[in-house]
């Protein structure tokens, strides 16, 4: 009988919980923890899906699932898990037509341990992809729950993977070199639609909570 109920236990703390469910104060959930409310896809929504407090999708063709509201200074929290070379992405600040990674600001979420082929720093998880490469590598073991901090506060963009601050970037110091191909760090660009890419395989997130800044 102990054995039994110890499992239960392991069990009940393993469970993700249903977004909004227990939101840290002063932050509302972008996920309802059941299905796809406030959010659309700018490919084939079939590849996206929610169950049981995460949101998924199968693998290409779905382009991005993007929240329908945009948002502007805030931090984002979430969790995310990552296939064996798998590849994905979180896009912020974007509009709903174009590539976020350029029109918006794409953080880079990959298998940077098992992804084919070499990669370029500015390619690795958590960097602004193209612009601000990470200061590190901080991932979990593929299959485990990677927790990241998304923080768009004015001109300033950090990342925190897994506890490690990756970006701290001014997009100002940036744009010289790259603002032309990527329009979404010009300061014009204040706010835009939060979203998530659909690439090769599948990818989950859960507890996706935001604080306005």
């Amino acid at each position: 009988m102990q054995r039994i109920l110890i499992a239960s236990v392991v069990l009940i703390a393993g469970t993700p919980l249903f977004a909004g469910d227990e939101a840290p104060k002063g932050f509302q959930s972008l996920f309802n923890g059941k299905d796809l409310a406030g959010w659309k896809s700018t490919g084939d929504m079939k590849v996206w899906g929610a169950d049981k407090g995460v949101i998924y999708c199968e693998g290409g063709g779905g382009g991005w699932l993007m929240t329908e509201k945009q948002y502007g200074d805030y931090e984002l929290r979430l969790e995310y898990k990552m296939p064996k070379g798998g590849n994905s992405g979180v896009g912020i600040r974007s509009p709903l037509k174009g590539d976020p990674a350029y029109v918006g600001m794409e953080i880079q979420l990959i298998d940077d341990e098992g992804w084919p082929g070499g990669l370029q720093k500015w390619q690795n998880t958590g960097a602004i992809y193209n612009v601000v490469p990470p200061k590190t590598i901080k991932n979990k073991p593929i299959g485990e729950w990677n927790v990241m901090k998304i923080t768009a506060k004015g001109r300033q963009i950090t990342v925190v993977n897994n506890g490690e601050t990756l970006v701290d970037a001014n997009l100002d110091e940036y744009v010289k070199e790259h603002g032309k191909k990527h329009p979404g760090i010009l300061e014009t660009n204040k706010q835009g639609h939060i979203g998530f890419q659909s690439y090769n395989k599948r990818v989950e997130f859960r507890n996706i909570y935001l604080k306005a800044l």
